[in-house]
């Protein structure tokens, strides 16, 4: 770990377990609509931000609405999970603590959006481990690109060479790897259908931050 000087996560389903918040809004906000949800649906919508995801949803089920209402919609289902319930993942806390104490700059790189994302850190604890949050609305392109990362990375004055890039979908995996990334896959339930070709594709897979944790481990991991 000590070679690396930047680590950058995603936070759905690699540092906070709300990925099956998602997957309810979904199931809800479709059904509303007389659709139920393809089983593609939140693979293809993760890797985008909330504009564009709104825009694929508007076009992908002809819904004669605007984009802003979508998000307004979505935004009001989730503010409370957020605000109230949302967990960490196991031992998240611990690890950033880790991250902290070897002096390495930490910076989450999230398709979410702000409103959201902060009361959750803050309620959870972890938001003063952050030097720097970016979201997806804030580049030009989403996760299947590595704009993202490239930006985290500038934001905590380090070069993608020197970063660690944690992530629990397939595309933002392959998107850090072509911007130069070491990447760290973390196994989440709902990324389940991703799991051969992240094991495959990341330089590290983590079914726990345990793993990362262990110190008979470290040498390995970094």
């Amino acid at each position: 770990m000590r070679t690396y000087k930047g680590a950058i996560f995603d936070l759905d389903g690699t540092l906070l377990d709300s990925m099956n918040v998602w997957r309810q809004i979904d199931v809800e906000f479709l059904a509303k609509r007389g659709f139920e949800v393809p089983q593609d649906y939140l693979e293809s919508i993760t890797p985008l931000g909330v504009k564009a995801a709104a825009d694929y949803t508007i076009a992908r089920f002809g819904l004669h609405e605007q984009p802003e209402d979508l998000i307004a919609e979505w935004l009001s289902m989730a503010r409370d999970a957020y605000a109230h319930t949302v967990p960490l993942k196991p031992l998240v806390k611990e690890y950033l603590e880790q991250l902290k104490r070897l002096g390495i700059g930490v910076a989450a790189a999230t398709s979410s959006e702000r409103e959201l994302m902060i009361p959750a850190l803050k309620r959870t604890g972890i938001y003063e481990y952050f030097d720097a949050i970016v979201t997806v609305s804030e580049v030009a392109r989403g996760k299947k690109f590595p704009d993202i990362y490239e930006e985290a990375a500038a934001r905590i004055n380090q070069k993608a060479d020197a970063c660690v890039v944690y992530e629990d979908i397939i595309e933002g995996i392959r998107s850090a790897n072509v911007g130069g990334f070491l990447t760290v896959g973390v196994y989440d339930p709902e990324s389940e259908f991703q799991r051969k070709a992240i094991i495959q594709e990341s330089d590290v897979y983590i079914r726990g931050y345990e793993e990362l944790l262990d110190q008979h481990r470290k040498a390995y991991c970094f």
